[in-house]
């Protein structure tokens, strides 16, 4: 088999199958990419048995084949390379491969492409098309926030629940819990997806906004296919705790306060908090919100003042500084709405501005303030 191919094109598609390649795979070949040419067009697989990478581009080829090129020394000779057309050529009896460039020429020894595992089958699917703006979104807005505890094996996924005419994008650790919802959808679907999230952040850096994802799924596996890029991710086979009822509906107090104004006084006044805990405390009266942080241990302490938007009684609250920082953090808006009930309820984080077909919520656990500020 032989065919030529622009260097910097190939990297940029290897560049993208690499993320489903592990570190100590169970099957040497994994760590290998498999290439299949049929008609001039290459198919560029990886896999970790969880996740798998499917990237397709052209090639001028002279028959087609396969092969599994290691993949750590063919990306450590392209990214070397200036761009250029390059050849290979490959020995269908000994798995050779010879990369010729405008420099030499480079050997390598291939493997045997029947031994890569078959990828996920895509039979028995259902599927729904979203924007990349909103899948990209929804994930970056949710995947902060799943949970690292594998005893918890829901919630270190991301549940994509979709119910008919919208789909909610959610991720907790019961500390904080996101829920993300694009309405407007054209879909008689209803079904639940827990989603690990090692996958989603392949799919993340796999999407520019201008496109349109295709995602399909059965019951073990879902597929999302945008250009010429597809990723199937195993899914987690686990029951997803009832979100909905830990969000509070009666928040009667509310602020409205700059994004950034708040999130640069939290990164000053963190500093100061005690390390164990990252307590921050707000306390809200008409027209301020004092942010404050305090270390007894180290005599440490930090108070600033700012202005926000705020008519109900004076209250205060503590919570998680650093978390209360990713969120302020991951979102956009200029301004941010907290909408408060009681100092021990859980408080509500949303944009102040969003797009007529979402709807994102952000909710934190308040912490306990017994230290005097």
């Amino acid at each position: 088999m032989k065919f030529e191919v622009s260097s910097s094109e190939l990297l940029k598609h290897l560049n993208i199958a690499a993320g489903a390649i592990g570190s100590n795979p169970v099957i040497p070949v994994m760590e290998d990419f498999l290439f299949d040419i049929v008609n001039n067009k290459l198919t560029i697989t990886t896999t970790n048995l969880e996740t798998t990478i499917i990237t397709t581009m052209e090639v001028l080829s002279e028959q087609d084949g396969r092969i599994a090129i290691p993949a750590k020394m063919l990306l450590e000779t392209l990214k070397a390379l200036p761009e250029q057309p390059i050849t290979f050529t490959i020995d269908d009896e000994t798995n050779g491969i010879t990369i010729l460039s405008s420099f030499g020429k480079y050997k390598l020894a291939g493997d045997s492409p029947e031994d890569f595992p078959t990828p996920p089958s895509d039979e028995d699917t259902e599927s729904l098309t979203l924007k990349a703006k909103k899948v990209l979104k929804g994930i970056t807005n949710t995947i902060f926030a799943t949970s690292n505890d594998d005893i918890r094996l829901a919630m270190t996924g991301v549940l994509f629940q979709i119910d008919f005419n919208k789909i909610n994008i959610v991720a907790t650790d019961a500390h904080k819990l996101v829920k993300y919802t694009v309405a407007n959808l054209k879909t008689d679907i209803a079904a639940s997806l827990i989603i690990p999230k090692k996958g989603l952040m392949l799919v993340k850096n796999s999407l520019t906004e201008d496109e349109d994802v295709h995602i399909g799924f059965n019951k073990t596996n879902v597929f999302f296919t945008m250009g010429k890029t597809r990723i199937a991710c195993r899914l987690i086979d686990a029951k997803y705790p009832d979100y909905n009822a830990v969000i509070p509906v009666d928040n009667p107090n509310e602020v409205l306060i700059n994004r950034k104004d708040f999130l640069n006084s939290l990164k000053r006044t963190a500093i100061y908090a005690n390390k164990s805990t990252y307590q921050i405390v707000l306390n809200l009266a008409e027209g301020s919100m004092t942010v404050s942080a305090q270390d007894l241990d180290f005599s440490n302490e930090a108070t600033e003042q700012l202005s926000c938007e705020f008519n109900a009684e004076p209250m205060t609250i503590g919570f998680n500084g650093k978390f209360l920082l990713e969120i302020l953090s991951v979102l956009e808006s200029d301004e941010v709405k907290l909408l408060l009930s009681t100092p021990t309820r859980a408080g509500l984080i949303v944009p102040a501005q969003e797009d007529a077909d979402e709807v994102l919520v952000m909710l934190l656990m308040p912490v306990m303030t017994t230290q005097t500020y």
